[in-house]
């Protein structure tokens, strides 16, 4: 369970986050939306440690049952948290392979996470020869954000945060992603989708669907509130 609480977040002297109180339960799917610079990435980068926001003193998070504020972003991610980035860099030199041996350290026996690797790429109609090539480099926008599909599956984390994993991405890539996160869900993990568009919500079903506007949480709702947001827009929302 993540319980967010009070959470207000500055930027040097600019506030980015306004009381933001909401409990996120495992076994769903939330879906983050609100217009550019609402602070749908913010709060997810807040969750995962990113250390130029300064929360307040009466902000709290907590993440199975304890405070992660204190935690750097390596230290949450040992806790089971997974954030995509919205940009994937390139590592030039090194492969989703090699990554994901040096991330799981022994964890898992290479040989097994090789074969994990090609049997969820398979899935996600990733070739062999992008798996062992310099992770993004010069990979299209789908490729690199299915790669970012792939190291969550691989890391197999209790919270899962997509930012913006439905950007730059063709139809049948869209389908794939969806199709992969749908057969990820189970009652363990809690997964938060941030997008600027309702087209992902018809390959999965949020449980709910929070908006964002001027950093508040403003409305939340079903998959309804999605369609909604998308034939009439935020403004009708403000608050």
């Amino acid at each position: 369970m993540l319980i967010i609480k009070n959470l207000s977040v500055n930027i040097e002297r600019k506030k980015i986050l306004n009381n933001i109180n909401f409990t996120f339960e495992p076994g769903r799917v939330y879906v983050l939306m609100g217009p550019n610079g609402s602070g749908k990435s913010s709060l997810a980068s807040v969750i995962m440690g990113n250390p130029i926001y300064k929360t307040s003193a009466r902000s709290k998070v907590k993440f199975k049952n304890e405070g992660i504020l204190g935690l750097k972003a390596e230290e949450r991610a040992k806790q089971g948290i997974f954030m995509s980035f919205q940009n994937p860099v390139s590592l030039t030199g090194v492969s989703i392979y090699q990554l994901m041996r040096y991330v799981m350290g022994g964890k898992i026996d290479p040989l097994a996470i090789r074969q994990q690797l090609q049997k969820y790429a398979k899935e996600l109609s990733v070739s062999e020869e992008l798996l062992s090539r310099s992770l993004n480099d010069n990979f299209s926008g789908g490729e690199r954000k299915k790669m970012e599909i792939l190291q969550a599956a691989i890391l197999d984390p209790s919270l899962l945060i997509f930012d913006e994993i439905d950007t730059g991405v063709d139809v049948d890539s869209l389908k794939a992603i969806a199709k992969f996160i749908n057969k990820m869900r189970d009652k363990k993990k809690i997964f938060i989708i941030i997008t600027h568009y309702n087209r992902i919500l018809k390959y999965i079903k949020p449980d709910k669907v929070l908006i964002l506007v001027g950093g508040k949480l403003v409305k939340v709702g079903d998959s309804r509130l999605a369609e909604k947001i998308e034939k009439s827009g935020y403004e009708h929302l403000s608050s």
